[in-house]
């Protein structure tokens, strides 16, 4: 993938974003799994993760993951998450 292509960049993300999005356990479940580095490019699509799961362990999860690992900086993109719930 070229990164200057935008679109296959937005492409990418949206499949990311459709398969954290089809089962709240699962994606839980990899979040906690996955490297440092995958959370780190990941939480950049907490919110639309977030706004379609609509869950507030989602959301606590998140929170855990980023006392855990304070480095990653995803405090800002859990309040976007958050802001994209219904009833938070």
């Amino acid at each position: 993938m070229n990164l200057n292509d935008d679109y296959g960049i937005q492409k990418s993300w949206n499949e990311i974003i459709e398969l954290l999005s089809e089962n709240e356990e699962n994606t839980i479940r990899y979040l906690e799994n996955c490297s440092k580095e995958d959370l780190y490019w990941i939480s950049e699509v907490f919110g639309d993760v977030a706004e379609i799961i609509q869950s507030k362990e989602l959301i606590k999860r998140l929170r855990e993951l980023d006392r855990k690992f304070p480095e990653l900086e995803m405090t800002k993109d859990i309040y976007i998450a958050e802001s994209y719930m219904k009833n938070p």
